[in-house]
């Protein structure tokens, strides 16, 4: 089988490999279609995220979905969960998985992930999608995942004013899931034209350049100088991290979602004291599944929109050259 292998920072190779065999508990996969994230992109750029590094060639992909080949589940369509976890530690017992002592994750440098043909990963992790709902957007059910789990952190109650700083797909899907909760006003804020044109159409109310001087006081005006309830900042920056605090309302809430380049988030610490802001940050997702495949079966949620660029495997060049440049919103690589 063929499989995207990650070699050096911006070195990826296609390499024939055998079929992985699986073992106990464990199905065997046929991937279907594999989404790009910006996880992805940091450790194609820089060779890692934060403290993990690149120290074996590895696979790379967390975003995937496919068919499974073997078992009694054969033919079964699937989204596959990234996220392994042991289910026995504290954390999981707790019902946060997401914060797992021994949790092994697609793509991360230590677990291959889905860039490849086949895959064997644990049968409890594959979520069963109907027949309404294509391997495109299963493979979309992880970052909707993360965008549910993010809502979930916000404490969003109908009728608040929300702001989204960061277009990119995650951001665009918390727009969607805002709107779906009751938020008032959804202000969204983005550097490309593109992804703002995409806020409007996935919901948000006014939009915003992150490039504009008077942002602050643009958004102030828009929110009759109350300021924003929730702000999600969604764009891996530090910019937006200011941007969103700076729009925040006193007592307000911050949820950061976005994974920086250089493994720091300044923001001005009088400012949020002052405001008695209070902070939440998104580790993955937890327990989100069920409820996102539910949301895109009813037609509740759109992720088919969102996929901008499609490609084979052969053609991850290109794949990744529109990624890193945000050419489009998600691309898809379909082994």
């Amino acid at each position: 089988m063929k499989a995207l292998r990650l070699y050096h920072p911006g070195d990826l190779r296609v390499v024939d490999e055998p079929t992985p065999q699986p073992g106990a508990g464990e199905a065997l996969v046929r991937v279907k279609a594999v989404g790009l994230c910006g996880s992805d992109l940091h450790w194609f750029t820089e060779g890692g995220i934060g403290d993990s590094h690149l120290v074996q060639p590895h696979v790379l992909g967390h975003e995937f979905a496919g068919e499974i080949e073997d078992g009694s589940r054969r033919g079964e369509r699937i989204a596959v969960d990234p996220a392994i976890s042991c289910g026995e530690c504290r954390h999981c017992l707790d019902g946060n998985p997401n914060f797992c002592l021994h949790l092994r994750f697609a793509g991360d440098g230590k677990t291959d992930g889905g860039l490849r043909e086949k895959v064997a990963w644990p049968e409890r992790f594959l979520f069963p999608i109907p027949d309404s709902i294509s391997e495109i957007e299963g493979a979309m059910l992880e970052p909707l995942g993360v965008a549910l789990h993010s809502l979930d952190l916000s404490h969003l109650r109908m009728g608040m004013k929300v702001g989204v700083f960061g277009c990119g797909p995650i951001g665009l899907l918390v727009i969607q899931l805002a709107r779906r909760a009751g938020a008032d006003q959804i202000i969204a804020v983005d550097k490309l034209p593109h992804r703002m044109e995409a806020a409007m159409h996935c919901g948000a109310t006014q939009v915003f350049s992150a490039q504009d001087a008077e942002l602050g006081e643009q958004i102030a005006t828009a929110t009759h100088h109350q300021g924003i309830d929730i702000a999600f900042e969604a764009a891996g920056e530090n910019a937006a991290v200011e941007a969103a605090i700076g729009s925040a309302r006193r007592g307000g809430r911050v949820v950061l979602i976005g994974i920086p380049a250089d493994d720091r988030i300044s923001f001005s610490a009088s400012t949020t004291r002052r405001k008695g802001l209070t902070l939440a940050v998104v580790r993955r997702m937890k327990n989100t599944y069920p409820r996102a495949v539910h949301l895109v079966e009813s037609g509740w949620v759109d992720v088919r929109s969102l996929v901008s660029h499609r490609f084979t495997l052969d053609q991850y060049a290109e794949a990744f050259r529109v990624a890193c440049n945000r050419e489009g919103l998600k691309v898809i690589i379909e082994p």
